[in-house]
């Protein structure tokens, strides 16, 4: 069994870990580019194209299934991604987590980038699944960037500033980017701090993980032996795991498994 994945930069790694944890026998391959980094800035053919880069030079190792663990890239590039791979190579996008979100109550507070924020996209989903809760868009900016670069303090800044946007009282948080989840803990500090109750955090990659997994009719087994291997491409190049990536539980929890594959 082999998932690959798609995003600009290291925001993948959140569902990649999710897949991992849930098929410790399954193979990765994480396709990125993060030599144009950020995408969400960009117009909906440029994303397209680098999306659809990142993601044939995927298929070529031969993935059973492709996951665009990219919020941006799942609104703008999502269909064509799957007019060009689909049915052969099932895809499934990121969808920010606004109905579960909605689910708990509010009220609740979207993380998002600010090209994101206020989009029609996100206040769509807001008025299609969020059940009458009461939302507030928070942008974050800089935020991805930072977390890219795993620049502490560039995250500290970035965070504290979407915190202060934060309305005190809100009970959820969704992280409408991949990037976010990988501070997911230091966001809900930086909520909680401002002056509210803890958050719950209402993330995207258990739920892309477990999509996956049914689109090709397999079950998580977290028991199984951890016989995956983790192919790497940056640009489309064989490459090994961006530098960065050691600074989060969820690269260390696949940098064990690294290894640069040949497509075959």
């Amino acid at each position: 069994m082999k998932i690959a994945l798609v995003d600009s930069g290291i925001g993948l790694l959140a569902a990649a870990a999710a897949v991992r944890r849930a098929r410790p026998d399954a193979d990765l391959v994480l396709s990125s580019d993060p030599g144009s980094m950020p995408w969400g800035p960009r117009e909906t053919e440029d994303i397209t194209a680098h999306a659809l880069a990142c993601a044939k030079a995927a298929r070529a190792h031969e993935p059973d299934a492709l996951i665009v663990a990219c919020n941006t890239a799942s609104v703008h590039a999502l269909a064509a991604l799957r007019a060009e791979l689909e049915p052969e190579l099932p895809v499934i996008g990121t969808v920010p987590a606004i109905k579960p979100a909605a689910e708990s109550g509010g009220p609740v507070a979207v993380w998002a980038t600010p090209a994101t924020t206020g989009s029609p996209y996100q206040q769509r989903l807001i008025a299609d699944f969020g059940r009458g809760a009461q939302f507030t868009e928070v942008p974050c900016h800089g935020l991805a960037d930072a977390v890219e670069t795993a620049r502490e303090h560039a995250v500290d800044v970035a965070v504290g500033a979407a915190a202060a946007l934060t309305p005190r009282g809100v009970r959820a948080v969704v992280l409408g980017c991949t990037h976010y989840e990988l501070v997911g803990a230091r966001i809900r500090a930086a909520v909680t701090e401002s002056g509210g109750p803890e958050p719950v955090l209402f993330r995207s990659a258990d739920a892309v993980a477990a999509q996956a997994l049914r689109r090709i009719g397999a079950r998580p087994d977290p028991g199984a032996a951890p016989t995956g291997g983790l192919t790497v491409l940056l640009g489309g190049r064989a490459a090994r795991l961006p530098a960065a990536a050691a600074t989060y539980a969820e690269g260390r929890l696949l940098s064990g498994a690294t290894s640069a594959t040949p497509a075959r």
